[in-house]
C-alpha cells in the first residue's frame, strides 16, 4: 500500500477534523457519541494505568452494534505482534490502536495476517526524539496518533493522562508525516480551537474532558463538538 492510499483509507475530513471519543465503556455510550458527531471510538483494553479499561466480551459486544463507516479503535497495550492479532481477532474491530512501542515481531506481520485492519501507532511526544521516532513509523502503519503518555516509568502511562504536550512537536510532525495525524493529550473544550491551529490535525482525540465521574456527558460533549465546529 503507498502512502497516498494509506492517507485515502481513512475517510477525509472537509473543513473540520475527524473525532475520535475514547473510552467508550457501553453500547448506550457508542451511540451518544457517535449521534454527536463522532467519527471513531475508542475502546480500552487492559492498561497498567490510566482511564477507561473494559473487558475483552464488553469490547466485542459494543464493536458489534459499531456501524460502518465508523471506526472501532482496539486501545492495546500488547507489545508482540502475534499477540496484538490475536486480540484484534478476539474483539473485531476494524482499527487497532498500538499504544506501546512493538517488541517483537514487526508491522509486516499485520500486512500478512490481517491486511484489512488498519494500524494506528501511537507516539508519546516528550522530545524532538518523537519526531523522528513518529516519521519512522509513518512508514509502515496507516496513521499516527499523539499522545502525552510516558512509557518509561516504572508503570507506564500509555494515554488518558489528561495532559498537553508541546504541540509545536506534533506540528513538525504533522507537517512531515505522510500518514494521517490524530493528536490526543489534554483536549477539551476550552483549547481545542488552539489546538486545531497549532497543530493541524487530521484528527481528534479525547476522553477524559467529554466525561463526569467517568462516564460520558452529553453536555460536555456538545459543547466540544460545538468548539470544533466553530468557524
Amino acid at each position: 500500500m503507498t502512502n497516498q492510499e494509506k492517507i485515502d483509507a481513512f475517510p477525509k475530513p472537509k473543513s473540520f477534523p475527524r473525532i475520535k471519543i475514547c473510552c467508550i465503556n457501553s453500547i448506550q455510550e457508542a451511540r451518544d457519541a457517535i449521534s454527536f458527531g463522532a467519527s471513531a471510538l475508542g475502546l480500552v483494553a487492559k492498561m497498567p494505568s490510566g482511564p477507561g479499561p473494559i473487558a475483552d466480551e464488553l469490547i466485542r459486544e459494543i464493536v458489534a452494534t459499531i456501524p460502518p463507516p465508523i471506526a472501532s479503535f482496539l486501545l492495546t497495550s500488547r507489545t508482540d505482534t502475534k499477540a496484538i492479532i490475536e486480540h484484534q481477532k478476539s474483539v473485531n474491530s476494524n482499527v487497532i490502536q498500538i499504544v506501546d512501542a512493538i517488541a517483537s515481531g514487526t508491522y509486516e506481520d499485520f500486512k500478512k495476517e490481517i491486511p484489512a485492519i488498519k494500524i494506528v501507532q501511537v507516539i508519546h511526544v516528550v522530545d524532538e526524539k518523537s519526531v523522528d521516532e513518529a516519521l519512522s513509523c509513518a512508514e509502515q502503519v496507516d496513521a499516527l496518533l499523539l499522545d502525552s503518555g510516558n512509557p518509561t516509568l516504572a508503570v507506564k502511562e500509555l494515554g488518558g493522562t489528561g495532559r498537553v504536550h508541546n504541540w509545536a512537536l506534533s506540528r513538525k510532525i504533522v507537517e512531515q508525516s505522510k500518514v494521517p495525524v490524530f493528536l490526543a493529550g489534554g483536549l477539551k473544550a476550552e483549547n481545542i480551537r488552539e489546538a486545531i491551529e497549532s497543530v493541524q490535525p487530521y484528527g481528534l482525540d479525547l476522553c477524559s474532558s467529554v466525561r463526569t465521574n467517568g462516564q460520558l456527558d452529553l453536555f460536555k460533549l456538545e459543547t466540544f463538538f460545538n468548539e470544533v465546529y466553530k468557524i
